[in-house]
């Protein structure tokens, strides 16, 4: 059993390259895409990413905001699943605390072009493994 989530859970996720994110396409199945770290995190409760406006997820969260993300440690074979709502922000004052000036290889026109979104995930609930061993948790 986890002595302290949010530091176990917190270590695992600083540590990854790559997450995870999945999305419900209009048909009610489950859509998943590796992307990049996430931009910031706030504890476990809440992550940020960007990504381009056209992209299919963004169509998919605006009409179901249940989302799912997954971080995998492979060295340990270990992972953590969240559970929670997504949602897309295109507010100027997130996206300019956000926005690098290197994020210009995937937005040409830059931060105010229309292409560059945000997501916000907010967990509610998530499910760690470790050691063969699967535990269920609320993240607060």
């Amino acid at each position: 059993m986890m002595r302290n989530s949010v530091e176990t859970i917190g270590n695992l996720i600083e540590k990854q390259g790559v997450s995870f994110i999945s999305s419900v396409d209009e048909d009610g199945y489950p859509n998943t895409k590796a992307m990049l770290a996430p931009v910031k995190r706030e504890g476990i409760k809440t992550f940020y990413w960007h990504t381009n406006s056209p992209s299919m997820r963004i169509k998919q969260y605006r009409n179901n905001q249940k989302a799912c993300i997954y971080f995998y440690d492979k060295r340990f074979f270990r992972g953590v699943m969240l559970k929670g709502k997504m949602e897309v922000l295109e507010d100027k004052k997130i996206k300019e605390e956000i926005w690098k000036d290197e994020f210009t290889m995937y937005y040409k026109d830059g931060m105010d072009s229309g292409d560059f979104i945000i997501l916000k995930f907010t967990a509610e609930s998530g499910r760690y493994y470790s050691n063969f061993h699967s535990e269920d948790f609320k993240v607060e």
